[in-house]
């Protein structure tokens, strides 16, 4: 009976120039990725840690792929190993999951030398998001709408309230110094001049408009 040596059991057949040209392309795509989320992010707070993380995925996974594509035991054993593994960062932003498939994505691709594939999918899918990014922009965005105002100014902020464009009423705060009312809106940028006409009323102290991302449920 044949003993199996380490080398039998991993053999790994990648030169050190197909290692170096793979991870070059890996930080290439991913720069791509980094590139098309900054361009189309429209969330409230812009993370440049979590940008630049989608290029460093994009090379881990391209190097894990590298390891484990001739070797059935070593991707047994890897799989295994990240099973232990628990992120407890939570991702607040639906795309921002979206943007760290694609990047897992094109790792698996480059790493498994489907290099074609990662450049044209990379290509489709970032033209793709910035349709989406240029389109969102041209419409409408939800915004909350915080006022904190006087009994007494009541009646006058009853009035423009009415004439924001299809306020929804999410919480009304009766205290001792005042009411706090917050309101959903949807505007386009150019739509938030209407802020400092609250504030030349008597009775308001203060109102702010915040952007935020997606929709409220009431």
């Amino acid at each position: 009976m044949n003993d199996f040596t380490f080398a039998d059991i991993f053999s790994l057949s990648m030169s050190p120039l197909q290692v170096i040209v793979t991870l070059l392309m890996a930080l290439v795509v991913g720069g791509f990725i980094c590139f098309v989320y900054k361009k189309t992010f429209g969330g409230v707070m812009y993370s440049r840690n979590f940008n630049l993380s989608l290029i460093v995925l994009t090379m881990v996974t391209a190097l894990m792929l590298m390891l484990i594509n001739n070797s059935l035991a070593l991707s047994l054993g890897m799989v295994g190993a990240l099973s232990i593994i628990r992120f407890r960062t939570a991702i607040k932003d639906p795309m921002d999951t979206v943007f760290m498939f694609w990047s897992v994505g094109e790792g698996i691709a480059i790493g498994t030398k489907f290099y074609d594939i990662a450049i044209i999918s990379a290509i489709i899918i970032g033209v793709v998001l910035a349709a989406m990014g240029a389109f969102k922009f041209k419409g409408t965005r939800p915004y909350i709408l915080i006022l904190h105002y006087d009994e007494s100014a009541s009646g006058q902020i009853k009035q423009m309230v009415k004439q924001l464009p299809s306020p929804r009423l999410k919480s009304k705060t009766v205290q001792r110094d005042g009411i706090e009312m917050t309101l959903e809106l949807r505007l386009k940028d150019n739509e938030t001049g209407f802020v400092e006409k609250f504030m030349r009323v008597e009775g308001v102290y203060d109102a702010a408009l915040i952007s935020h991302q997606g929709d409220i449920v009431s």
